[in-house]
Parts: C-alpha cells; sequence; structure tokens
C-alpha cells in the first residue's frame, strides 16, 4: 500500500508539473495571439509528437517527454539577409573544401541554422505578423506571460493551502496531561516512582479543559499560553480553564526544565525554561486571504537568493554526492527530486488532508521556481528575450532622441553561440541534480 501511495504521489506530482507547464505556455500563447502575432505550434513537451490536432493556424499537441513546452511564434527575431546571395558570395570567397559551411566555423553555422529556422516560421506570411515586429511593451508581456502565468499558479496553490484548508494550530484546547517530568530526549514512555509528577498534573488540570487565561492574561492560542509558562519557572501561576462550560481557576508553578524552544526565526533549540508537562489538540486555521500571496512572494524572494548562487550550490550538491555528506534542505533540487518528496509525502502515515496540503505546497514551490528561473535574464530563457527587447527599445529611443533613422532591429541570433554555452551549463547542473537526487536525496521527512 506504501508503494502504491508512493507511486501516486509522484504521478501527481507530474501531473500537476504538466499542467504547470501548459498554463505557463498559454501565457505566452494568449498575449501573442492578442497581439496579432501568428503562432504556429503550441507544444507540451520535448521529442517525438505523441498527439496533436491543428486549430485555425495553430498546432497544439504533446510531446514524449514532459520535461517542458514551447510554443512557436513567426518572426522571433528578424529575418536574415538574403540567404542566395550571401551562400553564393561565401562559396566564392571560401577555400575550396569549404562550402557550404557559414563562415567556415562552428558558432557560425549554429547562427546560420537558427536564422534559417527563424526564415522559415516567416514564410508566406504577408501582413505584420512577426514577434520581432512588436513594440517593445507587447513584446516583453508576451515574454513575460509564462513566469507570470506560474506565480499566478502558485498564488492560487498557496491561497488554497492557508485559507482553504488551513494551517495546523495548537489551540488553546488541552489533548494530555503528563503524569511525570522525564528527562528531554528520553526514551522513557511510562512514569517510574522517581520521576517527580509534572506540575499540570498536580494543579488538577484534565485532557479537554480549554484554557482562557494564565497568570491574569487572556490567551486565544497554546503559544500565548506557552510563552507565559516557559518565561516563569518556579512562579505560582493562576490558570482559568473552561471545563464542562464552568470557569475554574487552578494554580500551577512551572518547574525549570531543558525542553526544545522554536526560536522566532523558527529554527530548534534546547534552553531551560518552563515547564508544565500538558499538550494542546491541534486543528486546521484558516488564514486570511493575504497569506497566500505574502507566501508566494517570500518564497520568490528566497528562491532568487538560491537562483544566483545556483553555480555554486550546484558545485556543493556534488561534493556532497562524492563525499556522502547530507544535502542542504535548502539547496536546488531537479525533477527527480521533487517528484521523490512527493511520493514521500504521499507515503506518510499521516491524515489525508494533511498530505494533500503538503502536495499542493510542494506544486506551489516548483511554480515559484519556474517563475524565477524563467527570469534569469539569458537566452534561450524568457528573461533573455526581454533583455533583448529591451535593448532593441533602448537603441530605438537613443535614435529619436538624436533624430536619426530608426535602427534595424537587434540581432539576437548573434548571441546563439552565448545561448549554446547558457544551454549546456543548464543541462550539466540539471544532470548532477539528478545524479544527486537518485544517490544523495535530501531528508526533510526522515532517513
Amino acid at each position: 500500500m506504501t508503494v502504491i501511495a508512493f507511486l501516486i504521489g509522484v504521478v501527481l506530482l507530474v501531473v500537476g508539473l504538466a499542467v504547470s507547464i501548459a498554463l505557463h505556455e498559454i501565457g505566452h500563447l494568449v498575449p501573442a495571439k492578442k497581439f496579432g502575432v501568428r503562432v504556429g505550434q503550441y507544444m507540451i513537451g520535448f521529442g517525438p509528437t505523441l498527439w496533436s490536432r491543428r486549430i485555425g493556424e495553430t498546432e497544439y499537441g504533446f510531446k514524449a517527454l514532459p520535461l517542458g513546452g514551447y510554443i512557436s511564434m513567426a518572426g522571433m527575431y528578424p529575418p536574415s539577409p538574403d540567404a542566395t546571395a550571401k551562400a553564393n558570395a561565401d562559396a566564392a570567397a571560401a577555400p575550396a573544401g569549404t562550402a557550404g559551411k557559414a563562415g567556415g566555423g562552428f558558432f557560425a553555422t549554429m547562427v546560420q541554422d537558427a536564422r534559417l529556422a527563424n526564415d522559415e516560421t516567416l514564410a508566406g506570411d504577408d501582413g505584420r505578423r512577426a514577434f520581432y515586429e512588436l513594440p517593445v511593451w507587447q513584446r516583453v508581456i508576451v515574454m513575460l506571460g509564462g513566469p507570470l502565468m506560474n506565480l499566478l499558479l502558485a498564488i492560487v496553490l498557496f491561497t488554497i493551502v492557508f485559507s482553504g484548508i488551513g494551517v495546523q494550530t495548537a489551540t488553546t484546547t488541552i489533548a494530555a496531561v503528563s503524569e511525570c517530568v522525564l528527562p528531554a530526549g528520553s526514551t522513557q514512555t511510562t512514569c517510574t516512582a522517581d520521576d517527580p509528577a509534572s506540575p499540570a498534573a498536580e494543579a488538577g488540570i484534565q485532557p479537554g479543559d480549554v484554557i482562557v487565561s494564565v497568570d491574569g492574561t487572556d490567551v486565544d492560542s497554546f503559544a500565548a499560553a506557552s510563552a507565559i509558562i516557559q518565561s516563569s519557572p518556579n512562579r505560582p501561576l493562576d490558570v482559568v480553564v473552561n471545563r464542562d462550560g464552568t470557569e475554574q481557576t487552578l494554580r500551577v508553578t512551572p518547574m525549570l526544565a531543558e525542553r526544545q524552544v522554536q526560536q522566532a526565526d523558527g529554527e530548534i533549540t534546547t534552553a531551560q525554561v518552563g515547564f508544565v508537562g500538558m499538550t494542546a489538540t491541534t486543528e486546521y486555521v484558516r488564514q486570511p486571504i493575504w497569506e497566500g500571496p505574502e507566501a508566494a512572494f517570500a518564497q520568490a524572494g528566497q528562491v532568487a537568493g538560491i537562483m544566483w548562487q545556483l553555480p555554486a550550490r550546484v558545485y556543493q550538491t556534488a561534493a556532497d554526492m562524492i563525499t556522502g555528506q547530507d544535502r542542504d534542505p535548502n539547496g536546488p533540487l531537479s525533477v527527480v527530486g521533487v517528484g521523490r518528496l512527493a511520493g514521500e509525502v504521499a507515503a506518510t502515515d499521516a491524515p489525508v488532508l494533511d498530505r494533500v496540503s503538503t502536495l499542493l505546497g510542494l506544486l506551489g514551490a516548483l511554480n515559484i521556481a519556474l517563475f524565477v528561473f524563467n527570469l534569469i535574464p539569458l537566452l534561450p530563457l524568457d528573461g533573455g528575450h526581454v533583455v533583448v527587447a529591451l535593448w532593441d527599445g533602448i537603441k530605438r529611443s537613443w535614435a529619436k532622441l538624436w533624430r536619426r533613422p530608426p535602427p534595424a532591429p537587434v540581432d539576437a541570433t548573434r548571441l546563439v553561440p552565448v545561448t549554446f554555452v547558457v544551454v549546456i551549463a543548464l543541462v550539466v547542473m540539471g544532470g548532477i541534480l539528478i545524479l544527486a537526487d537518485l544517490i544523495n536525496p535530501v531528508q526533510l521527512l526522515g532517513g
């Protein structure tokens, strides 16, 4: 049953990733069509086509490898010079044996191939329906549409988690009272005659009691009550509880004990604090509607902090894999790592709602990663295309300021060699992360 649950978690993650990719590409598709750009293809995945259908001028379909997606827009770059004339001139000037090579170099050939592929998207288009002909602001909207769809999806998912399902919160209702006080970290499960009675048991606190106030201060959460108790060791406190509809005042004296305490930054430390020996019931408490967007933007900032350190982080991941050290839980993951976490979450022995909430949060975090990653200002990522459009706009504005003729559109095919290097770097880093996620996975749910 655990294996089946694990597989269900992985499948749900894969489906969620496919939906995220589909929405990302819709974020590009809709404004492109709105601005009149001819879109030849809308594809989810790469490799051989599994299914496709043409609707109007656009072919929609799925490919074999669901690791991304794309839309094919007419004229991502300006048309190349007359290919025939250029080829004849190159052939006449080239030494024997080099005819047919674009400039005789590997990168020059890549540039020429990119130009020819771009020219094919412009074939048979009589109107001004090419992407490069759009005003700068429209090109920016088209390219930002994809990442923004991922951000919006993340906000929706986090809002469902925080405001739809709620956050598990310790309430003021007592779930259990310890009979005695056991040392911190002890594996002992039963009390002995030598173990001191817990202050809560001595005071007469019982399961089901609802804490109303502690030391004269009204409390609306168990955390608020705990804060007063932990800061008041060896000092008698009046605790007002509601028992079966009747309020009762009990006096409890917290003892000084070594316990794990969560700091304001979330870090768990061990400290000497006041302790009475009672636990609270937990329930889902729905948060205000703005908690979801706040969580999405906060996580986007955290991911951005990781992204600019990505090469160093991947290097450290590789070093940890080779040396057998534990992975940084806040480090980068591949799709394999995220899928593995989804499977582990689905297979945990926890209430279904807990697992659903965690899976939705994981998918939301994945969309935040897609949002930030695609904004990196390097081709072939969306952020790189935005930079090209902005540079084109700067050139045109400068020419207009000095009353010069409009410059030719920026030819981004010249950046194909840089794009090639970026792609190779991404493939290498992705391969390292996949290998690390198989050999030395992140342990978030225990080893």
